[in-house]
């Protein structure tokens, strides 16, 4: 208990003093807080996905490597920003939707595809951080885009932009501190548990590891920085699917192994969970509450059936006919009328003069 709650408080602290860092370095930098969030924040608060990734691996548990990175893309976007959206309702840049949501649909997408064999490769996690390569040359250039302009008011003499790089390093020393002190207690409760590893790769370790994420976003959300708290979650997505799993995968000494399991179930919910994303903030480029409630519930349905299933509980095979013939179609109509309402209001706001 003691550590639980040392835990939950450097995280907090954590999490609020790279949030100030963050905005005081976008100032300083002269760009949007926006660039921030989806580099040094995202990057950051997603170190203890990779440290945990390759000590899976030096351990020889796989499992724990992969599905923790899956479980975590999936808590990233259901449960982060399903939070987050309940403490306010976010704002969503068009930049989003238009370059970074797709390019996490695709890495989604990359990683489906070289695990279809059943194992990611060397080759494979070159391929992964060629990609990821790309994705910061683009982030790069979109920098000096909507770099803002020089202005004497935004200049802080008292504060330059290393003090704040180095506030961002402190925060995230204290949030995987943190965060370490947290996994370590869960995972004990799990093993007693007798949860397979897949089980606590996806759940414990996943939710485990994208406690900074939580913490972040939910500190901008309520700090009024929604482009933080939405990049945060965006960018330590990237980041996980294309920079830890391409890293572990080059470390490792063999191919890392995908299990059947997440070949029918895990991966296809991942890049669903992503694919819902864009239609979700194309419309009307926000996430409401309501949205936020959404995907909360299905975080739910998501680990009530990831837990019966792998303790043969009769639930799994009801909450999965209620998902693939009830709640999956109504949410893909819901979504299809709001993303071509929102798609007629935008082209009818064009056309009025």
């Amino acid at each position: 208990m003691i550590e639980l709650f040392s835990g939950l408080i450097l995280l907090i602290a954590g999490a609020e003093l790279m949030v100030r860092a963050a905005v005081r370095l976008a100032a300083r930098l002269h760009v949007r807080p926006l660039i921030i969030g989806l580099t040094v924040v995202a990057f950051g608060s997603s170190a203890p996905q990779m440290a945990v990734s390759l000590q899976a691996v030096q351990a020889h548990t796989p499992d724990i490597a992969i599905s923790s990175v899956i479980g975590s893309s999936i808590f990233n976007i259901l449960v982060t920003l399903g939070l987050s959206a309940l403490i306010i309702p976010l704002r969503v840049s068009r930049q989003l939707v238009r370059l970074d949501i797709p390019l996490m649909i695709g890495a989604s997408l990359l990683v489906f595809v070289l695990a279809w064999n059943e194992e990611i490769g060397r080759l494979d996690g070159m391929l992964l951080l060629g990609a990821l390569a790309l994705y910061l040359g683009l982030l790069l250039r979109q920098s000096r885009h909507s770099a803002r302009p020089h202005s004497e008011h935004s200049q802080d003499p008292q504060a330059p932009w290393f003090t704040s790089l180095l506030m961002i390093i402190a925060g995230l020393g204290l949030l995987v501190f943190a965060g370490h002190l947290l996994l370590g207690a869960a995972v004990v409760v799990a093993t007693d548990l007798g949860f397979s590893e897949r089980v606590i790769g996806l759940t414990v370790v996943a939710v485990g590891t994208s406690l900074p994420e939580l913490a972040t976003s939910l500190i901008a959300a309520l700090r009024g920085q929604r482009d933080i708290a939405v990049a945060n979650v965006i960018g330590a997505n990237l980041f996980n699917l294309l920079g830890v799993l391409g890293v572990t995968a080059l470390i490792a000494p063999t191919p890392l192994s995908v299990s059947p399991n997440a070949l029918d179930f895990d991966l296809p919910v991942m890049l669903g969970v992503a694919a819902l994303c864009l239609p979700v903030f194309y419309s009307g480029y926000r996430v409401t509450r309501a949205e936020g409630l959404l995907l909360l519930g299905l975080y739910l349905a998501y680990g009530l059936h990831v837990v019966s299933f792998t303790t043969g509980m009769p639930l799994a095979g009801k909450l999965e006919r209620l998902m693939l013939f009830y709640i999956l179609p109504t949410l893909l109509a819901f979504l299809l009328f709001t993303s071509v309402r929102a798609w007629r209001r935008q082209h009818h706001k064009r056309d009025v003069p």
